[in-house]
């Protein structure tokens, strides 16, 4: 049994991070510290766990293998160095830090001291993403040309996202780095090469301290573009994906959750839409962690997605904040 230390329920996924401990039959809360004492000992009472005042002390426990990291994002470099050098098995909140040069230190602490990360990206196991990459992988569509990634929703306008996630001090940023998160991997990923620069701009609609409504652009080396759209401010706004071509287009979500392909590439694609089957889901993040931790494995795919997409989100506050093409190559590491 693999008993996990509780970092925290700042952010809006931490009880379902828990949710899956606890239905994992092979992993348990076992303890629980947070930044905010009241809301950390509420969980850890709703939980009938320990609630520790002092994450060192929480740390310190013998009886405690790993931890799930749901801190502000600005907390991440401290909570995680402080796990790893106590020798605790990390599962973290995207992103994992939000600069390059904070992640390589995490990496490095990571690595001295042989622990297991792994980082939630969890739409990089679902399986309309499975089936692209297959699709991809068979070069169906030709040369990749332009990549759009879409998910926004009405957190803002309608008043549901807590007020803590409009905190430029704790978040380091808004819809990008949140929500615009999921999109951004998957760009990069269907773009299926490093991105060079970054552009984005920023929208603040609702006159947040962080921006609501974001669009970043992705330039590579072979010229393709990859774009990059988040909001909290739509109501119908669906989750979209566009992979185009030279030869062939695919399309996810526009509007209903169908896989359409229409490519010369292959005699029964090339006149007319064709939908083709979601793949299943791969096992989750969070399942992985413990697949790792159990067979003393590392999620070197996970983690190879959890730098880039630092790297690209800090190049897009980068370019917003400073109004120009931020390159990758000049972020410091």
């Amino acid at each position: 049994m693999i008993r996990i230390g509780k970092i925290s329920y700042w952010h809006v996924h931490a009880w379902d991070y828990t949710k899956q401990a606890q239905e994992h039959p092979e992993a348990e809360i076992v303890a629980v510290w947070d930044e905010n004492p009241e809301r950390g000992k509420e969980a850890a009472d709703k939980q009938g766990v320990t609630f520790y005042a002092s994450l060192d002390e929480m740390l310190a426990q013998d009886d405690i293998d790993a931890v799930i990291v749901d801190a502000p994002t600005r907390m991440h470099r401290e909570v995680i160095l402080k796990a790893a050098a106590a020798g605790k098995h990390i599962f973290t909140e995207k992103v994992l830090a939000p600069t390059l040069q904070e992640v390589n230190e995490i990496l490095h602490a990571v690595n001295e001291n042989k622990v297991k990360l792994t980082v939630s990206l969890p739409r990089l196991n679902d399986g309309y993403t499975l089936a692209i990459r297959d699709i991809l992988d068979q070069e169906l569509l030709g040369k990749v040309t332009l990549v759009r990634v879409r998910l926004s929703h009405n957190g803002a306008t309608a008043g549901w996202l807590p007020e803590h996630f409009y905190s430029l001090e704790d978040c380091l940023g808004g819809a990008l780095i949140d929500l615009g998160c999921h999109p951004m991997y998957l760009t990069r990923l269907f773009l299926q090469q490093e991105p060079v620069e970054v552009n984005a701009e920023f929208g603040y609609v609702t006159g947040k301290e962080v921006e609501d409504n974001a669009v970043a652009t992705l330039s590579t080396p072979s010229g393709a573009v990859g774009i990059v759209e988040a909001g909290f401010v739509n109501n119908f706004s669906p989750f979209c994906i566009e992979v185009h071509g030279t030869d062939g287009t695919i399309l996810y979500g526009t509007p209903n959750e169908k896989l359409l392909i229409r490519t010369t590439r292959k005699e029964e694609f090339k006149n007319d839409w064709v939908e083709l089957p979601v793949a299943e889901a791969r096992e989750s993040a969070f399942q992985q962690w413990i697949g790792h931790i159990q067979e003393d494995t590392n999620a070197d795919e996970n983690l190879a997605f959890a730098v880039e997409l630092t790297k690209l989100m800090e190049a897009a506050n980068q370019s917003a904040r400073e109004h120009r093409g931020v390159r990758l190559s000049d972020l410091q590491a």
